[in-house]
């Protein structure tokens, strides 16, 4: 199933989620016009490498490049469909969640639920020296704030039915719960052995989510009022 569009209009013009998207697809461009051995290079440096930050913590030294290159993995993309996927998605649920947060709280939401997700990950592969890189983390904290404040909206989405293609409307939170429970199920067989989902930094999702869900809950009791 892929979602098409939700049936959510935000009152405000999506201005962060717009400037996300541009800076991610501009440095995608600039990645995919370097020369490949410097292309890979350039991802290798500005890539989060967990044994990097190991090693770091470890040794005392580079401590700081290395927490830095959480937040600059983010806005790193391995492919067309890498990114589209992902820009995709902080289309389809950031500017809902940009108009209830305000701008500002949007934007230091999304960098530190990328930064939860990536030392998620950290947390299971502490010792990996798999550069982990993209904006999935990210935007997996704007779907769990998104889950929680909007579970009722309305989620076009496509299903293929031997090759015939069908539209469903679908809550959100059946269409998000599904979602996350597929990413719980491929983290955990990551963990059991090998895995043709092992490239994929699953329980960055989790973590992305979880903290963006938390966030969520946090936001609304604030907002309830006693009378």
């Amino acid at each position: 199933m892929f979602p098409i569009r939700d049936i959510n209009p935000s009152s405000k013009k999506p201005v962060v989620t717009i400037t996300l998207i541009i800076i991610n697809v501009v440095i995608f461009t600039f990645e995919i016009l370097l020369p490949q051995n410097v292309r890979e290079e350039f991802i290798q440096f500005y890539g989060f490498i967990p044994t990097e930050l190991t090693k770091s913590i470890v040794y005392g030294d580079n401590i700081i490049f290395n927490i830095f290159t959480i937040f600059t993995s983010m806005f790193l993309h391995g492919s067309f469909m890498h990114i589209l996927g992902n820009m995709w998605s902080l289309w389809l649920f950031g500017d809902n969640v940009e108009d209830k947060l305000g701008h500002f709280k949007f934007l230091l939401i999304y960098l530190s639920s990328g930064f939860i997700a990536s030392f998620t990950h950290y947390i299971f592969y502490s010792n990996s020296p798999i550069v982990t890189i993209g904006a999935s983390g990210a935007i997996s904290g704007v779907i769990g704030i998104y889950f929680i404040l909007f579970p009722f909206a309305k989620i076009e989405t496509l299903f293929l039915l031997l090759w015939i293609p069908f539209f469903v409307n679908i809550p959100s939170f059946i269409y998000i719960g599904l979602w996350f429970i597929s990413q719980v199920f491929n983290g955990i067989l990551t963990l059991i052995g090998p895995y043709y989902g092992a490239g994929v930094a699953w329980w960055a999702h989790i973590g992305g989510f979880l903290f963006g869900a938390y966030i969520a809950k946090r936001y609304k009791r604030k907002y309830v009022y006693y009378f």
